[in-house]
């Protein structure tokens, strides 16, 4: 059982949720298809119908946009759902509700709600010959029903994978929002960007809104297409909405953006790392704007409150405090790239020590070697995956994307983490890094917290 598995076993009705889940076909295997779907949401009373949604959709970034959305929203004073998949820890961090992991009994009540459509759809298909509904489809409908139940004013729904066919995209989405674009899942989305930013366009929805962070000119352009075909409004960062600028601040950034209503606000205080979290927050910003009808800007007392209590659970997170040890769920090469720029800017460590494991489906080479300027020791590992790629092939990897630099390999996180722990304490003004995978970051803090390491 893996540490996430563990996690949910600790949480009684939540864990038979996700246990029954996990006997479905994972996340990692969605199937190009929406029709069984939404014909599970029908049977279930359409729950997705019953309130406005913002869907999100990109390469990186998705996660810190949605919950910057969500807590600007919240500071509104509306009742919030989240939805954003992978979860790091406990698997009620999947569905929010007003900031806040959903209850694992009303996790629990909705999940009981939603099994006899699950049986009707399930039976329908495999008479069909087709296989059952998924994890991920699934959760999906098991988000929408839990918000209905809340109730919620408004959800903050991001799409799992791609678009057009994402499990998600039953929504009715008011406004639709696209992180940056890159190439990622290329076996299931396509091999270049314009394909890739194709196929999440389509989350477009008839008269809706679309805010667009800066994008690669053929993924834009995928995106005014689709937003001209279904006669959406289009924003665009850069163009239509700005961040101003950007200064580093203690414990964060401080942030000038001019929104889509032309409206400059005063500099906000934004509690996150990075340049990359800069850009997210402006992008949210204009997301709210735009929710809310694009005439009016957000009062500053309510984008104070929502850009304050913003948190980004994985992203340069710290576990750690003797030694500093951080986590960052960053596993491609653009989210390896917006890392080195934040830990560059932000921190004055002497040396860093990776500790990575990395999914076999990912552009292992590529990301290690954007994280190379910051490397001055690393240790590689294995994911508790059976999708991870094999240590010593890691390593093999790791010493080509990363020359003349030591590597050791070690067969767990906890003996990696021990052993860069270790290192870290061995000098002054030493760091670790764990970095690599959603599910690495997840494992690193389950044992931090359960090892009492300072702070997680």
């Amino acid at each position: 059982m893996s540490l996430n598995q563990l996690s949910a076993a600790g949480q009684g009705p939540a864990q038979r949720v996700y246990e029954a889940l996990l006997a479905r076909v994972g996340e990692a295997n969605p199937r190009p298809r929406i029709e069984p779907v939404r014909r599970l949401a029908e049977l279930a009373g359409s729950p997705q119908l019953s309130y406005p949604v913002i869907q999100v959709a990109g390469t990186n970034g998705k996660t810190s946009t949605s919950r910057a959305i969500e807590s600007l929203l919240r500071a509104h004073g509306l009742r919030t759902g989240l939805f954003t998949s992978p979860h790091l820890v406990d698997f009620t961090e999947r569905f929010q509700l007003d900031g806040s992991p959903i209850d694992a009994a009303a996790l629990a009540d909705a999940w009981a709600e939603l099994g006899h459509p699950l049986a009707v759809v399930d039976a329908e298909l495999e008479a069909a010959g087709n296989s059952k509904i998924t994890f991920f489809e699934a959760l999906a409908v098991l988000a929408f029903s839990a918000f209905a139940d809340a109730p919620v004013d408004v959800a903050v729904i991001e799409v799992g994978m791609g678009g057009e066919w994402d499990a998600t995209n039953i929504v009715n989405a008011q406004v639709a929002v696209f992180t940056p674009i890159g190439l990622d899942h290329v076996e299931h989305l396509g091999p270049d960007t314009q394909t890739i930013a194709h196929t999440k366009s389509l989350i477009i929805k008839q008269g809706s809104t679309v805010v667009s962070a800066d994008q690669d000119v053929d993924a834009l352009g995928e995106i005014a297409d689709t937003a001209a075909q279904f006669g959406a409004r289009l924003y665009v960062q850069g163009r239509d909405f700005h961040l101003a600028e950007d200064r580093l601040a203690v414990g964060g950034r401080q942030l000038d953006v001019v929104g889509i209503t032309g409206n400059a606000y005063d500099p906000a205080f934004v509690p996150l790392y990075g340049q990359h979290q800069a850009e997210n927050t402006t992008l949210a910003i204009a997301a709210v704007e735009a929710f809310f009808g694009g005439e009016r800007p957000i009062p500053e007392e309510v984008l104070d409150e929502g850009l304050a209590q913003l948190t980004s659970p994985g992203r340069l997170q710290l576990i750690g405090t003797d030694p500093i040890v951080y986590v960052d769920a960053a596993h491609n090469p653009h989210g390896a790239e917006a890392l080195v720029r934040a830990v560059t800017e932000s921190f004055s460590f002497d040396e860093i020590a990776l500790v990575t494991g990395v999914l076999e489906d990912k552009d292992a080479h590529g990301l290690l070697q954007t994280l190379a300027p910051i490397a001055h020791q690393v240790f590689v590992t294995v994911v508790d995956s059976p999708r991870s790629l094999p240590v010593d092939e890691l390593a093999s990897i790791a010493e080509s994307a990363i020359p003349d630099t030591p590597i050791e390999e070690l067969a767990s996180l906890p003996l990696a983490l021990e052993r860069a722990r270790s290192w870290a304490s061995g000098a002054g003004n030493r760091a670790v890094l764990v970095v690599g995978s959603v599910l690495l970051a997840g494992e690193a803090i389950t044992q931090s917290r359960s090892e009492r390491w300072g702070t997680a």
